[in-house]
């Protein structure tokens, strides 16, 4: 059986103990351009997400799992989103929220166990992931795990009373 553990980090499903990380990631203006969120949420509504959560993916279309160290502290968060079982593919999104622990691998460990549930369990082909061209460490981390470039969405995103580019990376099963 494939484990979601690393050599440091560990992948779990959201529980209501996370209403309150939830609700600090989730109203924090500066992520609202990743997410595309333009207002916030109240916690009543995030503790109704979180009463649903248990959903399968084959029938809400999308998985959030928290991203926990050894400790179980809570460094952020890895979706699986856009869920297409007919056309074998699925998007994922990451966030890794504690600052301190960027840069160390964490990102790069989930994703990966991610990637190997994504496709041995669910038997996707392909994940895409979307990343704002000024992204730089996210491009890096993408093109690092075998993420190949396939595309610009120009003026994609609107922030800041800017457009922006989003590049559409993809990985394919072989």
């Amino acid at each position: 059986m494939l484990s979601l553990k690393g050599e440091q980090i560990y992948l779990r499903g959201l529980e209501p103990e996370d209403l309150d990380f939830l609700y600090q990631l989730e109203n924090d203006p500066g992520i609202w351009e990743i997410s595309g969120t333009t207002t916030p949420y109240s916690k009543h509504v995030l503790k109704l997400y979180l009463e649903n959560v248990h959903k399968d993916i084959y029938e809400v279309k999308q998985l959030r799992l928290c991203i926990c160290n050894r400790e179980g502290t809570v460094l952020g968060l890895i979706d699986l989103f856009d869920f297409d079982p007919k056309n074998l593919r699925v998007g994922m999104g990451i966030i890794v929220s504690s600052k301190g622990e960027r840069n160390k691998g964490v990102g790069a460990e989930a994703i990966d166990i991610l990637s190997k549930y994504t496709f041995s369990v669910l038997g996707m082909r392909q994940i895409y992931a979307n990343v704002l061209e000024d992204n730089a460490p996210s491009i890096h981390l993408f093109s690092k795990l075998g993420f190949e470039k396939v595309g610009i969405k120009k003026d994609w995103i609107y922030s800041g009373g800017t457009f922006k580019n989003e590049i559409l990376f993809q990985k394919i099963y072989s």
